[in-house]
């Protein structure tokens, strides 16, 4: 890069800055153009829901990863937090008594029209993702691009995790 003029060289520093940036800030997991900003579904999830501050698909030993639930149909609603503000996303699982999700919908319940756009893609994929899986082994990313709703559909899972234990 010596042989590039001073300006030619700040250039490429400031691209390579950029670049780096951007990446760094897409993470694991998020689509870009929900990470880059463009997006009001963006944020940390929030664990206001959950009832015994366990994350769904962890493996402490306990009763959920014995397949002791009450085989139903249960519901929650999660919430997280978006450029757009607190959205909130509704859930209803339907649980065997091993706790294999046989059934799910999602409700959107944005307070804007872009996370509103996200929930729904959201809940048009999210069946393909967990139906047939055990409900203690749902760790939900991404679905259908939006990266953000899931943190509240997890948090309406471990909601569920609890209602459902027998």
């Amino acid at each position: 890069m010596s042989s590039l003029s001073p300006a030619r060289r700040w250039l490429f520093t400031v691209a390579a800055v950029v670049t780096l940036s951007f990446t760094a800030a897409c993470g694991v997991g998020q689509s870009s153009d929900e990470s880059s900003g463009s997006s009001s579904d963006a944020g940390s999830s929030s664990q206001e829901q959950s009832s015994d501050g366990a994350a769904a698909g962890s493996s402490d030993g306990s009763a959920s990863d014995a397949g002791s639930f009450a085989a139903g149909t249960y519901d929650a609603e999660g919430g997280y937090t978006s450029p757009g503000g607190q959205q909130s996303v509704g859930v209803e699982v339907t649980l065997e008594a091993d706790g294999t999700v046989t059934a799910v919908e999602v409700t959107p319940e944005a307070s804007d029209s872009t996370s509103e756009r996200y929930q729904s893609q959201f809940a048009g994929g999210i069946a393909d993702e967990v139906v047939g899986k055990k409900i203690t082994e749902l760790d939900v990313s991404t679905v259908a691009g939006s990266s953000l709703t899931s943190g509240g559909f997890n948090d309406a899972i471990d909601d569920i995790i609890g209602q459902a234990q027998a």
